[in-house]
C-alpha cells in the first residue's frame, strides 16, 4: 500500500437528493478526510464516472457513500453493477451506504454485502465518518 501514501483521497457521494447532498458534502468538508468530493446524483451517473476512470487510479475513489433510496437505480442496484468492476479497484475502495430510516431489513442487506462497511444513518455526524473512515481506509 506505499504507493497510496501520496495519494490523493477522494470520496464520491451518490444520492439523488441535491439536500442530503448538500449537507453531507459539508460534513464531509469539515472532517477533512478527503481531498476531493465528486458528487453523482444516480448510481448509473456514478458508475458511468467509475467506468470512464478505472484506468486513471488516482481519479478513482477511496471512499463511497451510497444512499439506499434512489429513483431508477437503488443502492443495492448499484452494488449489483459495481462488483462487475475490476476487483483491483473494488478491493481498495470502501463503501458506507446511507439511509434516512434505519430499516433493520436494509441494515442486514447492507451489512452482508462484501463491499459494504456500515450502513449510516442520514444526515451524516462527523464523528461516525471520521470512525468509519478510519477503521476502513
Amino acid at each position: 500500500m506505499g504507493n497510496l501514501i501520496n495519494a490523493s483521497k477522494i470520496v464520491m457521494l451518490i444520492d439523488d437528493n441535491d439536500i442530503d447532498l448538500k449537507i453531507n458534502g459539508k460534513i464531509v468538508a469539515i472532517t477533512k478526510l478527503f481531498d476531493e468530493i465528486i458528487v453523482c446524483k444516480s448510481g448509473e451517473e456514478a458508475l458511468n464516472h467509475l467506468r470512464h476512470n478505472l484506468t486513471i487510479p488516482e481519479a478513482l475513489p477511496a471512499f463511497i457513500l451510497l444512499d439506499i433510496q434512489m429513483p431508477e437505480m437503488n443502492g443495492f442496484e448499484f452494488l449489483e453493477q459495481y462488483k462487475k468492476l475490476p476487483s483491483s479497484f473494488t478491493e481498495s475502495c470502501v463503501i458506507a451506504m446511507l439511509s434516512s430510516t434505519l430499516d433493520f431489513s436494509d441494515i442486514q442487506r447492507a451489512e452482508a454485502n462484501p463491499y459494504v462497511v456500515k450502513l449510516l444513518k442520514k444526515p451524516l455526524i462527523p464523528e461516525t465518518l471520521i470512525q468509519v473512515v478510519s477503521e476502513n481506509l
